[in-house]
């Protein structure tokens, strides 16, 4: 049986902007889940997901955000990868980036229903698109920002992965989250910052399999 297939597909947003996605497509996919990168761009570790999500049955639609600013960011996880992500965001706004995850979600709902998973930067757009985007639901790791929209509540479901020992999200941030939006499936692990990803110091390979078999079912619940 042949795998999946694997390409870079050209967007074009509602403000003009065009981006490139990686895509991840198995032969006969019951849906889509648009996966939104770190700061590190669609680098490694989001493609594996990316390979990750279309192993579950979904076509996976990674959007390039950087794409705003320079075109094929792929950063490594270390202190020049972090400084030069940072550097790259600080030049896109959540509504332009959120321009592009709306392109994604309008390109991946031919394949049917359509969910987003996010991670860091992208968890917290994740949070986003469950406001403003017609999804069947998002799952968001991580999300550093979400502690500061929480005004945008969730309009379709979602499901949130924060590390207690996470030096960047207070854990008053899922605090919040559980008491605001008790219809949110809100997850704590005794983890950092990043326990998902195999490449970063704070990857949790006990965690990580959990909150994936987590996200598998609530993707199979909502789609």
């Amino acid at each position: 049986m042949a795998g999946p297939n694997e390409c870079w597909v050209a967007l074009t947003a509602a403000n003009g902007h065009r981006l490139e996605a990686f895509t991840v497509t198995p032969a006969s996919p019951r849906g889509s889940v648009v996966v939104l990168q770190e700061i590190f761009g669609v680098n490694g570790h989001i493609q594996t997901v990316a390979r990750q999500v279309a192993a579950l049955g979904y076509q996976a639609v990674t959007p390039a955000l950087f794409d705003q600013v320079r075109p094929k960011v792929s950063l490594s996880y270390d202190k020049a990868g972090i400084e030069e992500g940072k550097a790259l965001i600080a030049h896109i706004s959540l509504q332009t980036a959120m321009s592009d995850v709306a392109a994604a979600v309008a390109y991946a709902s031919a394949s049917g229903p359509v969910a987003v998973l996010g991670f860091c930067w992208g968890g917290s757009l994740a949070w986003i698109a469950a406001h403003e985007l017609p999804i069947a639901g998002a799952v968001a790791y991580y999300g550093g920002q979400i502690g500061t929209l929480l005004e945008k509540a969730p309009k379709h479901p979602v499901m949130t992965h924060f590390g207690d020992a996470d030096a960047s999200i207070p854990p008053e941030v899922s605090a919040s989250v559980s008491e605001r939006f008790p219809a949110v499936v809100n997850h704590r692990y005794s983890a950092g910052h990043g326990f998902n990803c195999n490449e970063r110091p704070a990857f949790d390979p006990a965690r990580a399999a959990l909150a994936w078999q987590r996200t598998s079912g609530f993707l199979t619940a909502v789609m």
